[in-house]
């Protein structure tokens, strides 16, 4: 019996954090909320789930105070990555995607570098930082590994001509990639290579997952604008991604694909990042498609995936902004290009409430903190909402200090700050109660 429980204790010890656990911030979440960083796109486990505590719980009619504010970032729809006192996002400006590090103390910039120039379109990518490494991709697909320290670029790959990469449709490039041990998994979409594991340091190609021929008449090829979530699944470690086909699971050691899943695929847009808990995924899409929960099954080595349930477009679809998981219960915008606030228990499917009309206008991004669930809608309203199931519970609402577009950038809390994007704009918001 000693001999189980220590094995038991060495894989746990050996096990990454790979994502919460029932909607709880893991402990990796944890540990990034207690030296303020916020290293990724969703948090250090895609979830949206931070793990910082002492926030506002309730905000006054003009909301929490502006810190500092900072311009000239360049255009694009990037979010925001935190790590040890600097702050890393992208910017189309002169004619070329930046990459750019400023500081948490009051947004000053510390270096720029540049990506990129072969498209005249904006970044659309939000910074991956691991470690003296940070990691972006340009809308034309360009994958550029940077140093911290002062912007240098240390190695790039390009998608379309180094995998035969592709977009299901024509927006760009818009993942976050992801690091994992030594390796940088992406998504370059082509059909021999619709995702890689990269060597982080060196860039070098480690394996590349291929599309079959044929998984379903759902969508078209290519990488979707989703980002990878890693799951222990069935048994076996894999990374999870919604591509232009639909959800993917892929084997973390090989790159085999595994299983897909096509009927939650569009054939415009599939956006938001899947939730991955145990063996079950829910993941939905706009474009009036749906929702959907799916369970992973192992069959003597051959994975299968079963359909728990389907919510069509009118009861369910996240067009964008994205959805977390607290406790048992799902919480997200629904509609296309709208985001009322919904409860969902995503185990059986049925509404603890909503949807409900919201305080702002179009897709909302949302994130968890501290009990509370903060939207930003499309519109630039901000709305704080407590995660409950009892009922739909406003704590409080204000319009961002500028809004220069459409505020689809996700919010990002680290070091009891709220930071939101806006174009060429960044703007932190102080939330500490």
């Amino acid at each position: 019996m000693r001999c189980i429980i220590i094995s038991l204790v060495i894989l746990a010890l050996l096990t990454p954090n790979l994502s919460a656990v029932d909607g709880v911030p893991s402990p990796q979440a944890k540990k990034e909320a207690a030296k303020g960083n916020w290293s990724t796109w969703r948090g250090p486990n895609r979830d949206g789930l931070s793990a910082e505590t002492g926030l506002l719980s309730s905000w006054q009619e003009r909301g929490p105070k502006l810190a500092w504010k900072v311009k000239g970032l360049g255009n694009g729809l990037s979010s925001v990555a935190v790590a040890e006192g600097r702050i890393y996002t992208m910017g189309r400006r002169d004619g070329a995607t930046k990459m750019i590090a400023l500081s948490t103390k009051d947004g000053a910039k510390i270096w720029e570098s540049d990506m990129g120039s072969e498209a005249n379109e904006d970044p659309n990518s939000t910074p991956s930082v691991d470690g003296d490494r940070v990691y972006g991709l340009t809308h034309a697909g360009q994958l550029v590994c940077v140093g911290t320290t002062d912007g240098s670029i240390l190695w790039r790959k390009h998608f379309p001509t180094d995998f035969k990469g592709k977009m299901e449709s024509g927006w760009g490039y818009s993942e976050s990639s992801i690091v994992d041990g030594d390796n940088l998994i992406c998504t370059p979409g082509g059909n021999s290579a619709v995702m890689v594991a990269l060597n982080k340091r060196t860039g070098e190609h480690l394996w590349s997952a291929e599309m079959p021929a044929v998984i379903g008449d759902r969508g078209h090829d290519g990488a979707g604008y989703s980002s990878i979530v890693i799951g222990q699944i069935a048994g076996r470690k894999q990374y999870v991604q919604l591509t232009g086909r639909g959800v993917i699971g892929v084997d973390s050691e090989n790159g085999n694909l595994l299983w897909t899943y096509n009927r939650i695929a569009n054939g415009v847009a599939n956006i938001p990042t899947p939730i991955v808990k145990g063996d079950y995924i829910f993941c939905s899409t706009g474009y009036g498609t749906g929702a959907a929960l799916i369970q992973i099954h192992d069959r003597n080595g051959k994975y299968e995936v079963e359909e728990k349930y389907f919510l069509k477009g009118n009861e369910l679809q996240n067009h964008h902004g994205g959805m977390v998981l607290v406790a048992d219960y799902i919480y997200c915008g629904h509609g296309h290009n709208q985001g009322h606030p919904i409860c969902l228990n995503m185990m059986s499917g049925e509404y603890a409430w909503g949807p409900v009309r919201g305080p702002g206008t179009g897709s909302a991004a949302i994130l968890y903190a501290d009990g509370h669930l903060y939207f930003r809608y499309e519109s630039g309203d901000m709305a704080l909402i407590e995660a409950t199931p009892e009922e739909y519970k406003l704590k409080g609402t204000f319009k961002t200090d500028e809004i220069n577009g459409k505020s689809w950038p996700h919010p990002v809390i680290a070091d009891k700050k709220l930071y939101l994007r806006d174009q060429g704009t960044l703007m932190a918001y102080d939330i500490a109660k």
